[in-house]
């Protein structure tokens, strides 16, 4: 018998039965990782940034990652060139604005790969997506200290000028299209203190996009994926370092039955 939300479940099943390539232009800082948890959930990844290849490189691929964090104006004309042909060739982007907010190149940057590809889902904290449709927020560096606005409200306004899904993660997630608005409550605090877990979960979702054309569905499985492995992971974690590597572990051993008794998803 069915049962709410069972896709999420299906979904890490899909991925891994078809072990789709995930062409990643991304954060210098974690890439290792990101590579690491695409791998765990049953993707493929690859790190190609070289403006001459990344046009052949996401031709192959089910899905391409776009991340700003380690950005330089040569990476975000890469961006572009994988991102227009993605975008002809029918496979689906995710974004991540790292740092939005918190200079104009960051703010300007994301804003054009917006304003000049057609993005399935854009992931990022609240502040960052705050800035993206002009809502005050406080970014320190790369990290979202507060957002003096509704959440929901802001990711709405925010996949109601853009046109795509928008995720915002935190304590709580809240993702939406515009119109269906879902919340995913499955996490722990350990995951706010490791570098990259919001850049991971950006990979996740590329993943499971990369089997699953409904942006709002493939980013919620992501991030419940992220979040109940982050619950497991910390049961075992002595401290961030060990938490690291009991997530990927986490990531790696997940299956659609745990998914999907461990899911908290509901709808806004």
């Amino acid at each position: 018998m069915s049962t709410p939300f069972s896709w999420i479940g299906e979904l890490v099943t899909s991925i891994r039965a078809h072990k789709p390539l995930v062409h990643h232009i991304t954060n210098l800082v974690v890439m290792n990782d990101t590579a690491n948890i695409t791998l765990g959930i049953g993707a493929l990844p690859v790190m190609a940034h070289a403006a001459e290849e990344v046009e052949e490189m996401v031709s192959l691929a089910g899905a391409l990652v776009l991340n700003i964090g380690t950005l330089t104006p040569t990476q975000i004309e890469s961006m572009l060139l994988a991102g227009k042909r993605a975008n002809a060739r029918g496979i689906p982007i995710v974004l991540d604005p790292v740092g939005a907010g918190a200079t104009r190149l960051r703010t300007e940057s994301a804003l054009r790969l917006l304003k000049e590809l057609q993005i399935a889902v854009v992931r990022g904290n609240a502040a960052e997506i705050g800035a993206l449709v002009g809502v005050a927020g406080e970014t320190r560096g790369v990290e979202s200290i507060s957002l003096n606005a509704d959440r929901t409200l802001v990711a709405s306004q925010a996949a109601q000028t853009f046109s795509c899904t928008i995720a915002i993660t935190g304590a709580t997630d809240v993702i939406t299209d515009g119109q269906r608005v879902l919340v995913v409550e499955n996490g722990h605090p350990l995951l706010a203190s490791i570098t990259g877990s919001g850049c991971m979960s950006t990979s996740l979702v590329g993943a499971f996009l990369a089997v699953e054309s409904d942006g709002l569905r493939a980013a919620t499985a992501a991030l419940v994926a992220m979040g109940v492995s982050g619950e497991v992971a910390a049961l075992k974690a002595g401290g961030p370092g060990t938490f690291r590597s009991h997530l990927l572990d986490a990531v790696a051993n997940l299956d659609a039955q745990q998914l999907q008794q461990s899911q908290r998803v509901r709808q806004a």
